[in-house]
């Protein structure tokens, strides 16, 4: 197999805006995750963050449903491996995950470092072994550079608290 070695473009501007705002969106959801399992338990937590997304998702649906059908458009087929449906439990697990995190001496910051940490090393790993159907790409040297970045600020985070 061939490895890529460069993206094959520059992310546009609104990409980039996106992918900001699912940052800040993310911060949100732990936060009020992490407050639901301090008044509860990190299950109910869970269960409940995926009970209201699958109502807020089956409207959306619904309504997306019916814009289509005036537009006169194919209905949507799903023709998507098994494995994709992993995301669902991995995502039920993160809630339970992070809302313990983020109420321990992580708190908030540290728990959202750390899990950016992780996010970029799977990430690394998935591209460079070409996993769960990715295209194989080699780390570059800017990779490795934010790695590192990353693993420092994290560091700096949580055990930089008290040093002030």
């Amino acid at each position: 197999m061939s490895y890529e070695t460069a993206q094959t473009r520059a992310p546009k501007p609104i990409e980039i805006a996106v992918a900001l705002a699912t940052g800040g969106l993310m911060t949100v959801m732990l936060l009020s995750n992490s407050m639901m399992a301090a008044h509860t338990t990190p299950l109910f937590s869970s269960l409940t963050a995926h009970g209201v997304g699958t109502l807020v998702l089956v409207a959306a649906l619904a309504l997306l449903r019916l814009v289509r059908k005036g537009q006169g458009a194919a209905p949507i087929v799903a023709n998507a491996p098994l494995w994709v449906y992993l995301g669902g439990l991995s995502g039920a697990l993160t809630v339970v995950v992070t809302s313990t995190a983020a109420n321990s001496a992580l708190a908030l910051t540290g728990t959202l470092a750390l899990g950016l940490a992780g996010q970029v090393v799977l990430a690394l790993v998935f591209d460079r072994f070409g996993l769960l159907g990715m295209t194989k790409r080699l780390p570059t040297r800017n990779d490795m550079l934010a790695l590192v970045l990353i693993i420092a600020g994290t560091l700096l985070i949580i055990f930089g608290r008290g040093a002030a």
